[in-house]
C-alpha cells in the first residue's frame, strides 16, 4: 500500500533496524498457551517477589480515596518517607514509573546522537536498548569469566572512547555478582557519570545510595519491584546529585508515578518489618536453591547476591531444557546471547516453589537429554 510505504519511509531508519527488547510474557498468557491452570505453574522467570505486596500495601490500595485526582507530580510524601528509609536528603531523590523510566530519562538527559556509553555485558539489556534508541555508540566492555567488572578495561575504554555514561549493575542481572567498594572508587575517578543500578541490593552486596552526596558523578537506581513485591505497579527511584535532579524534573512526565503506586510505596515503607522478614526468607531460600542446583550433575550454578541463581547447563541444550521445564509448568529465563546461550536463570520462589523446581530438574536429569 502506498500510504504504508510512505509511513515506513518516514520512520527513523536506525529504529527500523533495531532489535526489539524482549520482555517476559505475562503469566496469564502463558497459562492459556500451555493449557496449565495458573495455580499449577511455578513462575520463576522474572525475579518477581513470590510473596507479593505487604498486607499494609494491599489495604492502602483498597482504601485509597483519591483515584479520581491526579497524583503528586513532585512525589512530596514519597521523597520524605524514602529519605527516612535511606538516610539521604530528599533533594537527592526522584521517583519514576519503574527504574526503567529513570534510565530512559538519564539517557535522554546526557546522550545526543553519536555520544558514547559503556555497557558491561552480560547484564540488564535495557542499558544498551535505551542508549541505541537515543543514537548512542554503545561500547561493550565484557565482564570477566566470573562476571566481575573488568575495571581496568573500563578505564581503557573511557580513555579511548570518551563516553558520557558508564552503566554498572550490582548485584548484576543475570548472575548476582557484586561490585566492590574499591572498584567503585576507581570508576568514580573517571571523567564520566557512573549509573549504578542496584535493583537487587536488598538481597545482598554493598548499598551505595549513601555515596551519592559525596560524588557528583554517581547515580544510584533502585526499585520497589523486587524486595517490596510491587513489580506490577511500576515504581522505582533514583538517588542523584541535586543538579541532576533539577534537570530530570524538567523532562519527566508530570504525573509519572500513579496514585496507586504512591499509596503502596508509602504503606510498604510503613511495614518494613514484614518486608525485611520476607527478604531474609528469600535469601535463605536462595542459598538452599543454590545448594540444590549444585547437586544436579548437568547444572553449574553461580553464587548470587540477588533473588535469582544463574546456572550453566552442561551436556545438553539450555533452550531445550527451558522448554522441557515449561511443559511441566516451571517457567525459567533463557538467553540467546553468546555468553549466556548455555545458561538458565531461576528466580527464588517460596520453599514449595523451589522444591518443585528442583524436583522437576531432577526428573529431567533422570530422563536424559531432550
Amino acid at each position: 500500500m502506498k500510504d504504508a510505504q510512505l509511513v515506513a519511509e518516514l520512520v527513523r531508519p536506525e529504529i527500523a533496524e533495531m532489535a526489539a527488547y524482549k520482555p517476559i510474557v505475562p503469566f496469564e498468557v502463558l497459562s492459556e498457551r500451555l493449557g496449565i491452570p495458573p495455580d499449577q505453574i511455578v513462575k520463576v522467570d522474572a525475579n518477581e517477589n513470590p510473596y507479593g505486596p505487604s498486607p499494609r500495601a494491599i489495604a492502602a490500595l483498597a482504601g485509597y480515596p483519591y483515584y479520581h485526582i491526579y497524583p503528586d507530580p513532585h512525589h512530596t510524601l514519597l521523597r520524605k518517607a524514602l529519605s527516612e528509609y535511606l538516610g539521604v536528603g530528599r533533594e537527592y531523590l526522584l521517583f519514576g514509573c519503574g527504574a526503567d523510566e529513570l534510565l530512559d530519562l538519564v539517557v535522554r538527559l546526557f546522550i545526543r546522537p553519536g555520544d558514547a556509553i559503556i555497557n558491561c555485558p552480560p547484564t540488564f539489556g535495557m542499558y544498551s536498548f535505551l542508549s541505541e534508541l537515543s543514537g548512542a555508540r554503545v561500547i561493550a566492555v565484557p565482564r570477566r569469566e566470573d562476571f566481575s567488572v573488568g575495571v581496568a578495561a573500563v578505564e581503557s575504554a573511557v580513555a579511548a572512547e570518551q563516553p558520557k555514561l558508564v552503566f554498572i549493575t550490582s548485584p548484576n542481572n543475570p548472575d548476582g555478582s557484586v561490585l566492590s567498594p574499591s572498584d567503585l572508587e576507581r570508576l568514580l575517578a573517571l571523567p564520566v557519570v557512573i549509573v549504578l543500578d542496584q535493583a537487587y541490593v536488598e538481597f545482598g552486596g554493598d548499598d551505595y545510595a549513601g555515596w551519592v552526596p559525596n560524588h557528583a558523578n554517581l547515580i544510584v537506581l533502585r526499585t520497589f519491584s523486587k524486595w517490596a513485591g510491587l513489580a506490577g505497579l511500576r515504581v522505582g527511584y533514583g538517588v542523584f546529585p541535586p543538579p541532576i535532579v533539577e534537570q530530570l524534573i524538567k523532562i519527566k512526565q508530570p504525573y509519572n508515578v500513579n496514585a496507586a503506586a504512591q499509596a503502596a510505596v508509602l504503606a510498604s515503607l510503613d511495614d518494613l518489618d514484614t518486608l525485611r522478614a520476607r527478604v531474609r526468607t528469600l535469601v535463605a531460600e536462595r542459598e538452599r536453591l543454590y545448594a540444590g542446583l549444585k547437586e544436579i550433575e548437568y547444572l553449574r550454578p553461580y553464587p548470587s547476591h540477588a533473588n535469582f541463581v544463574l546456572s550453566r547447563v552442561l551436556g545438553r541444550d539450555a533452550g531445550a531444557l527451558k522448554r522441557a521445564l515449561e511443559r511441566r509448568g516451571v517457567l525459567v529465563r533463557y538467553y540467546r546471547t553468546p555468553r549466556l546461550r548455555d545458561c538458565i536463570r531461576i528466580s527464588v520462589g517460596t520453599p514449595e516453589q523451589n522444591e518443585r523446581v528442583l524436583s522437576v530438574l531432577r526428573e529431567i536429569g533422570e530422563e536424559g537429554g531432550e
